[in-house]
This record gives structure tokens, sequence and C-alpha cells, in this order.
């Protein structure tokens, strides 16, 4: 009996899948992986990698040889999409009300500028000694209500 040693990413220990033959096709593995874990073929997909050289099996015809060691991912069943659209739900009207589509990349702002631009107001507040440890957050809204935002 041959095997191949699988592991979820967010697992520690492998897994055996046992076979017969030098090698097993990659859809025969993702079937055998599926069974084990009782998982469902129409919930989602396995990304397989070869924990060994990080090279990705796309082809389900690919051959994985006997004992390799594989990290498997569940992916959506069309692959991860990319969002291109947010809706931002206006809270005047009631919450069965309509929702207006806005493109992502003009009103998006990244993590990293707006922690920058917070850390910004909240030095230029300190400096002005303005803030108070005991709410900062709000000496933060004074703060900015006087002065801008840098």
């Amino acid at each position: 009996m041959s095997c191949v040693h699988y592991k979820f990413s967010s697992k520690l220990n492998y897994d055996t899948v046992t076979f017969d033959g030098l090698h097993i096709a990659l859809c025969d593995l993702k079937k055998q992986i599926m069974g084990r874990e009782k998982l469902k073929a129409a919930d989602c997909d396995l990304q397989i990698t070869n924990a060994q050289t990080n090279e990705e099996y796309t082809d389900d015809a690919a051959l994985i040889p006997k004992n390799s060691s594989v990290i498997v991912r569940r992916i959506p069943i069309g692959g991860v999409k990319t969002a291109s659209k947010t809706y931002v739900i206006d809270r005047s009207e009631p919450s069965s009300g309509p929702s207006k589509a806005i493109d992502d990349s003009a009103a998006s702002i990244s993590l990293a500028q707006l922690t920058k631009n917070v850390l910004m107001l909240f030095v230029k507040c300190l400096a002005m000694r303005t803030v108070r440890m005991e709410n900062p957050v709000k000496s933060l809204c004074h703060c900015n209500d006087r002065r801008g935002v840098p």
C-alpha cells in the first residue's frame, strides 16, 4: 500500500491517504480527503500544494507520487473572487430601504493609511495637550473638531 500525507494549513499534524500504485491522481486524492474529512464537493474545492516544493497542483490529472506530503486549503468552488463593489446602507431610511453601490477605489482607504491618520491626529492632539487619558477617543474627536484632520 502506498500513501500520501496531507494536512490542512490550519492544523499541526498530518493525516494519511492510502492507495494502490506508485502515484495518485489529484482528483482521486481530493475525493479521498473530502471523504475522510466529511466535506461535500458542492460546498468547496481543495487547493493542494506540495509541502516540500510549494508547487500547487492545479490539473486534476496531475499525478502525486507516493510518500509525498501536501498542504490542503479549502477554497470556494469558483476560486477566490474579489469584490468589485461595496454596499453602503443609508441608516436614515428604514433597514429595508435601498442600498447604494459605490466603487471600491473611490470610497475605500487602506487600513495602513487610516492607522497613520489616527496616529498623526493622536500625536498632534497630545502635543497640544488636549488628549485626556481617561477617554482618549472622545478627546481625539474633540481635537479633530477644533483642528481638522491631518
